[in-house]
């Protein structure tokens, strides 16, 4: 009846899919009882109803693991919880490899998954065989096995999880559709229907392919586009039972699952088929779009090759239902950075069903706990801008996506479509000169260089790929001589006003009160002590601070800082990343070159490390800051955009008897991996202390006012460090290249995972950064010397020698003094040593 409409609610949730639901059961869970959720159509009328229901555990981050194997342990208990049946069902999966290359990457997702502590074992083909009879295994090279995987009723679950939110205290209607978003001093304060006006705090938008729309309603930028997604049901064959495990063939871009006796069968498709360009159909309820045999026909091909029974089955239906895609293919939650109080679960990359009951979980926990309880930055809505929303270049991009479920997850990958995007000032002049670029934050970066008569391509492989050679001698350059590295990708901000230093006084641990043109290495934390970011703030004036920090936190370092500035305060926070390029100079010959090109005083008394001022480079007035990332003498120069090509060009005719060379990002990776620096997203998260990490010479506990996270940390203080950062080192000639994700052993047993690796080339060999953990004693020098370390590479056990990482402050290192400290300590027979 029109009279049980409610005028308002604590939280309004848009879309009645199996992600909704789950939101909504984990909202009453948390206590939340006046919830109201929104459902245009019938609930699972949208994408959920056609999902094909498979559940695979594992996911290259541990925490996306951990969402998904949550999702398991509800989905096997929703049934008796609320007394509907989900389908649930545990029957194991097969991933099969047709090359040595796949085998090769099946091999480091065995490591993987052991250093997440998920169980997996590899297979031989025959093995394989065993558990899936119907298929071919001639051709194959191997499989893993997951025990722990399974599928499920994707309308079962839905109706389930409604269930119990209902009996909790939600409310669900059906047919009512959203028509608007109303805002109140930029929050959210009522939602507008077809059946009448809801006011409420908090919105929670989780309508699949229409997201896009439903969040600008409110100013929300969702980059999402559907495309469509297809596969076969076929009636009952021999051989196929309801435990047949779930069966993926990533080489021909097919899975399989057993249903009634027959089979499901589907695929994600190299080029995919993008939908919907001109806006979804609000009624487009319990819908299918047309068969399309000509698309799916790389993908029966391969399904033939793999299952020859199906050349003689009867396929009872063949669905093409439209999902939605994202840019980068993780799904989309958390708070919107636009608008306060509108939390996004969308764009789920046909893991929806897989992901929903922790998705639903972690963001009610961010929802009812003002931020995420644990790291969820690959999925952080935060990690785009709003020109990720431009439907011209999502669709271009979708038709890559949907494609890379089952491409070759390449060490380095790039996507190739809907680029060029964002462009540096010296975009022209690098690639003039062999530049290899990568994407990141939509900037084109130059990866590395690639000399006169080498192809201008990345060949990807799980060894040396062929840039290896090229990267070397960029490396050297900046260790023994100078380099140049085009860094405009840095996120920039000016924090300006009265109060800025007492903002970020509080949002910072470490000490920003300096004196104007000094530049401060500081994290900002969250309330659990936990790296929200890390960044240079450089006081330019009393007033104004220009803060640096990771080309891919733009967007959520903003939302963080201006989340936290009081209503009162005099400050305001501006992005200015594409006013100002930024070059390195980077190198123990970089003063020289320098001195060349500018009238200002650079030795170590006038301009100390730390330092940040503005000086000439010929005709150009430039912020010169002396720090560096690669743990050389080095300055970084914010450049106003116009005078980049001068710059630039004046260093480099300057520099030529120097044998100044440009250097690409490849080249950063292994230059701060041999010193032990860390990176915000892999080393440094939400979830990780200045202490463990071995960064609390950036912590000034005493500090007045405190600071964000401070009595976390000064709990923490003084406890055992029982997990903890930790430095590898391996130089025997073969060693197989690392890359990350691999497992740490110590003694043969599972202690942690690598979170970088690279080859240093000044060391000799493959330096990686990773977290470890022991039973509860210290982790200190003397725990590591009493152990033997390994990686598990590929399954094959790689000895490194480990180090904690350690500290001291100032110097030319930056932050992190580690590994090595001058270029005598390279020649040293033990080039390895700890400083600090």
């Amino acid at each position: 009846m029109a009279d049980d409409f409610p005028t308002q609610a604590r939280a309004v949730i848009i879309g009645g899919g199996i992600v909704g639901c789950s939101l909504a059961y984990h909202l009453t869970r948390l206590g939340w009882r006046d919830v109201v959720l929104l459902e245009q159509g019938r609930l699972s009328s949208g994408t959920t109803w056609h999902a094909a229901g498979l559940v695979g555990q594992l996911r290259s981050h541990a925490n996306m693991t951990r969402l998904i194997r949550y999702s398991t342990e509800l989905y096997a208990a929703l049934e008796a919880g609320t007394g509907l049946a989900t389908g649930w069902k545990q029957c194991g999966s097969i991933t099969v490899a047709r090359t040595a290359e796949r085998m090769t990457q099946l091999r480091r997702t065995a490591s993987t998954a052991r250093a997440q502590g998920v169980e997996i074992e590899v297979l031989t083909p025959a093995q394989a065989g065993e558990k899936w009879p119907i298929m071919r295994t001639g051709d194959l090279a191997g499989a893993v096995w997951l025990p722990g995987d399974g599928k499920a009723n994707p309308t079962d679950l839905t109706q389930a999880l409604a269930r119990g939110a209902r009996a909790r205290g939600a409310r669900i209607f059906e047919q009512t559709r959203v028509a608007g978003i109303r805002l109140k001093d930029g929050a959210v304060s009522m939602v507008e229907t077809n059946r009448g006006t809801v006011a409420c705090d908090v919105v929670a938008i989780c309508a699949g392919q229409w997201s896009r729309e439903i969040g600008r309603m409110c100013g929300v930028t969702i980059p999402l586009h559907s495309a469509e997604h297809m596969y076969i049901v076929t009636e009952r064959i021999d051989g196929v039972h309801p435990d047949l495990p779930v069966m993926r063939d990533p080489d021909g871009y097919i899975y399989f699952k057993e249903e009634v006796g027959g089979l499901v069968m589907g695929g994600f498709e190299p080029d995919a088929k993008p939908w919907g360009m001109d806006g979804i159909p609000a009624d487009f309820e319990f819908q299918l779009l047309p068969d399309d045999w000509d698309q799916f026909e790389i993908l029966m091909k391969n399904a033939l090759e793999r299952v020859p029974a199906l050349e003689t089955a009867a396929i009872k239906t063949f669905l093409n239902g439209p999902e939605s895609f994202t840019p980068d293919n993780n799904f989309i939650l958390g708070e919107a950075p636009e608008t306060r109080n509108v939390f996004v679960a969308a764009g789920f990359n046909s893991m929806g069903i897989a992901s929903a009951g922790g998705a639903g979980r972690a963001l009610a926990e961010w929802i009812v706990g003002g931020e995420p309880s644990f790291d969820l930055w690959p999925v952080d809505i935060r990690r785009f801008a709003r020109f990720n929303g431009n439907r011209v270049w999502l669709r271009d991009r979708v038709k890559e996506v949907l494609g890379l479920h089952y491409a070759m997850p390449w060490p380095n990958h790039e996507l190739t479509t809907a680029r060029p995007f964002r462009r540096s000032p010296l975009f022209d002049r690098l690639a003039a000169k062999g530049a290899v670029f990568g994407s990141k934050m939509g900037w084109e970066r130059p990866n590395w260089f690639a000399p006169p008569g080498i192809e201008r391509r990345t060949g990807y492989s799980f060894g040396r790929q062929n840039w290896f050679a090229h990267v070397a001698e960029e490396h050297r350059a900046c260790r023994e001589g100078v380099a140049l590295f085009d860094m405009t990708s840095f996120a920039k901000f000016l924090m300006q006003g009265p109060d800025s230093e007492q903002v970020l006084q509080t949002l910072c641990a470490n000490d920003v009160s300096v004196p104007a043109g000094r530049s401060v290495y500081t994290p900002m934390l969250n309330e659990r002590g936990g790296f929200e970011s890390d960044l240079t703030v450089a006081r330019l004036a009393p007033d104004c601070f220009l803060i640096l920090t990771g080309t891919a936190q733009a967007t959520r370092d903003a939302h963080w800082i201006r989340g936290h500035i009081p209503g009162s305060a005099r400050a305001v926070l501006t992005d200015v990343t594409s006013g100002y390029a930024v070059i390195g100079v980077m190198g123990p010959r970089s003063r020289e070159l320098l001195g060349r090109v500018t009238h200002a005083a650079l030795d170590q008394a006038d301009f100390p490390f730390g330092t940040v001022r503005e000086i000439g480079i010929g005709y150009a007035t430039v912020w010169a800051s002396r720090r560096s990332y690669m743990g050389e003498l080095g300055w970084e120069l914010y450049v106003p955009s116009e005078f980049a090509v001068t710059v630039y060009e004046t260093l480099a005719e300057a520099g030529g008897d120097l044998g100044v060379r440009d250097a690409g990002y490849y080249a950063i990776e292994s230059l701060r991996l041999e010193k032990g620096h860390r990176a915000w997203g892999r080393e440094l998260t939400p979830d990780d202390n200045p202490w463990e990490a071995g960064l609390g010479f950036a912590v000034q506990l005493d500090k007045k006012g405190g600071f964000i996270g401070r009595e976390a940390l000064a709990a923490a203080r003084g406890r055992p460090l029982t997990r903890r950062l930790v430095s590898f080192l391996a130089t025997a000639p073969d060693t197989p290249a690392a890359w990350g994700g691999e497992l740490v052993t110590a003694n043969g047993d599972p202690i942690g995972g690598i979170t970088s690796a690279a080859y240093g080339y000044t060391l000799g060999g493959v330096v990686a950064l990773g977290w470890v953990r022991s039973a509860g004693e210290p982790i200190d020098p003397a725990w590591l010397a009493e152990r033997r370390f390994a990686l598990d590479v590929a399954g094959e056990p790689v000895p490194v020698r480990a180090r904690v990482c350690r500290h001291l402050t100032g110097g030319d290192s930056g932050a992190t003094v580690f590994l090595i400290h001058s270029r005598s300590a390279f020649r040293k027979a033990d080039r390895w040593g700890v400083m600090g």
